[in-house]
């Protein structure tokens, strides 16, 4: 079974186009969604109306739980706050029922998977994990950890191999899974990287040769950062997707 797993879309209708296309040319069975649909971008009705058709399965990522009503987000900055507030007032109702019920977390049994959007501890607070460290605190929960945990919100590639003791940070590239080790893997971001390569990120698991694959591909930047000011948000937002950060 090939499963094609993206996170982090972002209101970005062009980044998401780029990579539904590109995602034909992979042969994947069944897509899933580790959320942050919408939030930064110019278009989350669309975007939202495609993630919904196109995924088996989507988390809720913190910037859908706040635009759902789900969350406290008082908190965030001002641009951030007045992109959800804008994003809330653009969704249609159906896309707004659909973000009220995802869920925190999705065990796929069968292939000893987990989809959440930060870390598995705490689930509600979507703690980060994009370092070694963070990667350590779920050795506490070793025997529920599932063999594979993919995981975005940080809009970074990472891989972290996680032993009983330890945990060792390894090349963000292609990979097979030892059988002997436990993985927790982000996906990067569609709609908005932050490793300085501003191409739409995305990913595909062969769970019969448990192959995990990173891919990206470019998208129309400027049109999606046209946008991002025509809906009157904060004009960093739009600045940030050419450099990828």
């Amino acid at each position: 079974m090939r499963l094609g797993i993206f996170s982090d879309v972002h209101a970005n209708y062009e980044a998401l186009s780029a990579v539904v296309e590109a995602y034909k040319h992979e042969r994947v069975d069944v897509f899933y969604s580790l959320g942050d649909t919408v939030g930064y971008g110019g278009s989350p009705n669309e975007c939202a109306e495609i993630v919904r058709a196109m995924a088996h399965k989507t988390i809720l990522g913190n910037h859908d739980a706040a635009v759902a009503g789900r969350m406290d987000y008082s908190y965030y900055y001002e641009a951030a706050r007045h992109a959800l507030d804008t994003h809330a007032s653009m969704l249609t109702r159906e896309s707004m029922e659909w973000l009220k019920g995802l869920p925190y977390r999705e065990k796929l049994a069968e292939y000893d998977i987990q989809l959440c959007h930060g870390s598995p501890i705490r689930l509600e607070e979507f703690e980060y994990i994009f370092a070694p460290e963070q990667a350590r605190e779920c050795l506490a929960i070793w025997d529920q950890l599932e063999r594979l945990t993919l995981i975005g919100h940080s809009h970074l590639c990472k891989v972290f191999a996680l032993d009983p003791d330890g945990v060792e940070e390894l090349p963000a590239s292609d990979f097979v899974l030892d059988p002997g080790r436990k993985y927790i893997v982000s996906v990067g971001s569609v709609g908005q990287p932050r490793d300085y390569d501003n191409r739409a990120s995305y990913t595909v698991l062969d769970t019969d040769a448990w192959r995990f694959e990173f891919k990206r591909i470019e998208y129309d930047i400027e049109t999606a950062a046209e946008k991002v000011l025509r809906a009157d948000l904060e004009r960093n937002f739009a600045h940030r997707l050419y450099i990828g950060v």
